[in-house]
């Protein structure tokens, strides 16, 4: 585990902010194998071509459920997202 800890720091976006692309396949992993998947945060890490450690993985997952949990109850507004289609 020692070669991961020194080439997690040397990865390009080490965790930085995600950009749209590496959350789109984080979403997309996550769809593919389930939240209860063994192995899922390594599953995930791999599925978006090593951009991003298992660790940074289950780090951004958690704080995607606290931000959730935090709308859910209040403690921060509903998100205003801008959409497309006719509705908008």
């Amino acid at each position: 585990m020692s070669s991961g800890s020194s080439s997690q720091s040397t990865l390009p976006n080490s965790d930085s902010e995600w950009s749209k692309k590496e959350n789109k396949m984080f979403e997309e992993a996550l769809a593919y194998y389930g939240v209860s998947a063994p192995n899922l945060w390594e599953k995930v890490a791999s599925a978006m071509g090593g951009t991003k450690s298992a660790e940074e993985v289950r780090r951004h997952f958690q704080l995607l459920i606290d931000d959730v949990d935090k709308i859910e109850h209040g403690c921060i507004p509903f998100p205003k997202y801008k959409t497309q289609g006719f509705w908008t």
